[in-house]
């Protein structure tokens, strides 16, 4: 199996799941940290700027929100100035978990890069962020 494709599928995948497993023992499942450093960064976005800034659609947002706002992570309020919008609030469990997420997501960094290079873990790095601009049809 050397076909990119083929590698990169099967590593996105096993990422996913060890980023699921690292996660779930902080009452976060996958998908769910990404919307929590978003939130971690600016707390009281819009569905829509969340999905935005991750590159992802606003129905995923919303229903990633909900099961969020489910598992106590954090709540909806109507926008104070535009009745239409909901904003996405951090809830004290929300902001408590930052520190436990963030020290899982640099363990699976670690674990996941271990056998490279600091180089080539810089143009893993550099080669993802290609792709996805490409991907995009942004200029890399």
């Amino acid at each position: 199996m050397d076909d990119l494709l083929a590698l990169f599928t099967r590593a996105a995948k096993l990422l996913r799941e060890a980023a699921d497993e690292a996660m779930s023992g902080h009452g976060v499942r996958v998908g769910q940290h990404i919307v929590l450093s978003a939130l971690w960064d600016t707390d009281g976005l819009a569905p829509g700027e969340i999905a935005r800034r991750l590159g992802a659609a606003t129905p995923t947002i919303v229903n990633t929100a909900t099961r969020m706002e489910e598992a106590g992570l954090l709540t909806r309020r109507p926008d104070p100035d535009d009745a239409r919008l909901v904003r996405l609030y951090l809830t004290p469990r929300g902001r408590s978990a930052r520190e436990p997420v963030r020290q899982a997501r640099a363990a699976l960094e670690q674990h996941a890069t271990a056998t490279l290079t600091a180089a080539e873990r810089d143009h893993l790095r550099s080669a993802l962020a290609k792709i996805i601009a490409q991907l995009q049809n942004e200029p890399s």
